[in-house]
């Protein structure tokens, strides 16, 4: 059985790229995917692919080459540009530096598409933006200037600017792109729960593998001659992520979606553990270049059962202890010669 549910973006033998004049660049095979209304969608490829050109085309900001691009059922070149703005939420991945605006007045703009040609806002406009801006929690930060908000903040006001535009689409460019850790997982989660309760339809392009992989509910996988689309671990299932890492220095797994930088096999070494520490013990050996083996020949780590952060090194007659992995792991670089 095939899940349908309701469409709100359809893209039928699509190719994107560039035109000039009567010289069009093609920048890859026909696409075919589509995106149905409340689905968050991670767009994944190497730099240069096309991602940033395929969204610029659905946002109507590039044009199609050839193919059809379908918005809720109509075609795109068939919405003038006032139109698709109230279709289309679009947030680039370049970091916006104005002067003089608060973020009440950036998220204000993202009522064009509402508004008479004064702009002016009645009451259904400001509740719209009021609304925007506590949805986003941006609401403490509405008289601020632009410039003296954080990475974080920035990209929450710019996405309360898209959902006052009260589109039912929303595209965005690397959304955290230069976010540190907490706020790449917060905007993440914010764009999840925009899905879910507004049954808003979220694409964004993303290398950050690991946060899409457990968050999207479909991946645009682009490679070089064909767009791949479905839930992540059918993805995985189908074993296309690999194209992503095919590198002699990188190896994937595609039982459990992991990605490690190849290391020099410095040798075999036995781990014998029993406290809560143990996956990372062997997290740290491997990182170092060891096989771990479970085993009780020698050489052997073992955790030190009455300590929480022991670990012992056991070798015929060597018999080291130690207070931290960073300790551990330094220590065997220093004796690889008497260990092996």
């Amino acid at each position: 059985m095939k899940y349908t549910g309701n469409e709100i973006l359809s893209l039928r033998s699509l190719e994107i790229g560039y035109v000039s004049g009567k010289t069009k660049k093609v920048l890859l095979p026909p696409l075919f995917c589509r995106a149905l209304e409340g689905e968050l969608i991670a767009v994944i490829g190497k730099n240069g692919i096309g991602k940033s050109t395929l969204l610029k085309t659905i946002t109507g900001l590039l044009p199609v080459v050839s193919g059809d691009l379908f918005i809720d059922g109509k075609k795109i070149k068939e919405y003038s540009r006032k139109q698709l703005a109230a279709m289309v939420g679009y947030i680039s991945t370049e970091i916006l530096k104005v002067s003089n605006m608060t973020v009440f007045d950036l998220v204000a703009q993202g009522r064009f598409p509402h508004t008479n040609w004064f702009g002016s806002i009645d009451t259904i406009n400001l509740n719209a933006i009021l609304k925007a801006l506590l949805r986003t929690g941006m609401t403490d930060f509405s008289g601020r200037q632009l410039n003296e908000l954080s990475d974080g903040e920035r990209q929450r006001a710019m996405i309360a600017m898209v959902l006052a535009q009260e589109t039912r689409l929303i595209i965005m460019d690397e959304p955290t792109a230069f976010l540190d850790i907490k706020n790449k997982y917060e905007i993440i989660h914010l764009l999840k729960e925009l899905s879910r309760k507004e049954r808003k339809t979220i694409i964004y392009s993303t290398h950050d593998f690991n946060n899409a992989v457990s968050q999207a509910d479909k991946i645009w996988l682009i490679l070089e001659n064909e767009l791949i689309e479905g839930a992540p671990e059918d993805i995985m299932i189908m074993g296309a992520f690999s194209n992503l890492f095919n590198s002699k220095v990188i190896s994937f797994n595609e039982n459990d979606g992991t990605y490690t930088i190849s290391n020099e096999l410095k040798g075999n070494i036995s781990f014998a553990g029993t406290s809560k520490n143990d996956y990372w013990t062997r997290k740290a050996l491997t990182r170092a270049g060891y096989n771990v083996m479970e085993s009780d020949s020698l050489p052997r780590i073992e955790t030190i059962s009455f300590s929480p952060h022991g670990w012992k090194f056991k070798n015929k007659d060597i018999v080291a202890e130690f207070n931290s992995l960073y300790d551990l792991v330094g220590w065997l670089r220093q004796n690889e010669d008497l260990i092996f």
